[in-house]
């Protein structure tokens, strides 16, 4: 049975003071009137499909649960929107409602294709949280070496950071976002577990923010959700993810075996006592000076080969002690004049990430809407609208369903499985 105007009226007014927003806001996003805005949350006037679609993301709500036959507080985008502040000048908000909404729309899409992901590999460690910022490092360390140890990832580099997360079922997404928010960790019922990085972020950071947000997934879902601030660095559980960031990206066993397979990170004086059955035999080694000394062209290799920046690098050295604060500040300074740069040139070391996860992403969820389209399940228009969604125009949605073949008098010969 259809709900009755006067209740959606009633839906719409919840969700907007869900978000903390005020009439003003609402009729300033629809370009109606404030008393528009009154009269529509009363039941006194009817609202169209394109506005209500335009209110759907506004409040980061699935347009169907407006008309649907119970409506229900959605917790998590609450909460979300209480957290944030209009300091930005809603910056993290309106990222916020473009992660919901192509989380959403990514979700319907694989329900309409009938995509099932499982989340049973997804492991949850129970950590308390952490009582202070020792303890949060730790805790960090701890759990990227049994996350480490249960991917079977041994010592290596980790790879391509998306793959591995998709390969545990875990959605992945880029989205625009003001420079402060690195990314942010979605755990809802409709949208799944999602990740979305800053897509203006350089691809290096992106790898060290994807296996932060991937923290939050093994340690802090039941939040629901979490926005990563770099204001925010000195919060525990931040704390805890760059830890576990730190660590995954760059184990300790493996840093010390790339460093030893540079001829470097061997104690400048090594003493053993050695027992033969009957007595100690003392035995005493000493390097020749200078020869342990890291350099900053052993930096950018080893940045290379776990693929972070040369001054993640450069702290993963210093808290493992294979380097010290004064070589540490020298190594720091010639990384920020630029020679990290041209020395990588000059050793013809190819970008630390070649791959445009945005374009990937992209790909994939365009792929996903033309073969719905190819099934009938959605419309052309439909599909116009999802390519909006990840920056495509109308013009490369229609150029992509005439190459794929699928122009409306193709669409009719699909044969569809039986339901």
């Amino acid at each position: 049975m259809a709900i009755t105007q006067q209740e959606l009226g009633r839906r719409l007014r919840d969700a907007r003071e869900a978000c903390g927003l005020k009439q003003e806001d609402v009729a300033q996003h629809l370009g109606v009137s404030r008393a528009t805005v009154a009269q529509i949350e009363l039941g006194n006037r009817s609202v169209s499909g394109l506005e209500l679609s335009k209110l759907a993301y506004l409040y980061a709500r699935d347009i169907q649960d407006f008309v649907a036959q119970e409506f229900a507080e959605d917790d998590l985008v609450h909460a979300l929107f209480r957290s944030e502040t209009d300091s930005d000048g809603d910056g993290v908000k309106q990222a916020l409602r473009d992660c919901m909404a192509l989380g959403r729309e990514l979700s319907n899409l694989e329900d309409l294709l009938r995509i099932t992901r499982s989340l049973t590999t997804v492991a949850a460690y129970p950590f308390p949280a952490p009582r202070s910022k020792w303890e949060a490092i730790q805790i960090g360390s701890q759990v990227a070496m049994e996350e480490r140890r249960r991917l079977g990832l041994g010592s290596a580099p980790i790879g391509d950071p998306v793959a591995l997360l998709e390969g545990q079922g875990v959605r992945t997404g880029l989205v625009q976002m003001p420079a402060d928010v690195s990314g942010l960790m979605v755990s809802h019922p409709r949208v799944g577990l999602f990740i979305v990085i800053n897509q203006t972020h350089p691809a290096v950071r992106q790898r060290f923010s994807w296996c932060h947000e991937y923290c939050h997934v093994l340690l802090d879902r039941d939040s629901r959700g979490l926005v990563s601030r770099v204001s925010e660095r000195d919060d525990l559980r931040e704390v805890r993810a760059n830890s576990f960031a730190a660590n995954f990206l760059m184990p300790e066993e493996g840093v010390r075996q790339f460093v030893g397979s540079l001829g470097k990170g061997a104690l400048s004086r090594i003493h053993a006592d050695v027992y033969d059955g009957t007595d100690v035999v003392p035995v005493d080694s000493r390097t020749e000076p200078g020869t342990q000394e890291i350099q900053l062209y052993d930096v950018v290799q080893l940045a290379h080969y776990f693929g972070v920046s040369p001054l993640s690098a450069l702290y993963r050295l210093l808290n493992l002690k294979l380097i010290n604060e004064p070589e540490f500040t020298h190594l720091k300074e010639l990384d920020q004049e630029g020679n990290s740069l041209r020395l990588a040139k000059l050793l013809t070391l190819p970008p630390i990430d070649q791959v445009d996860h945005a374009a990937e992403f992209n790909r994939r969820f365009l792929g996903l809407a033309l073969e719905a389209l190819r099934r009938e399940l959605i419309s052309r228009g439909k599909l116009v609208e999802l390519a909006a969604q990840v920056g495509a125009t109308r013009d490369d949605a229609e150029a992509l369903v005439q190459s794929a073949g699928l122009d409306e008098e193709d669409l009719h010969s699909v044969v569809l499985p039986e339901q």
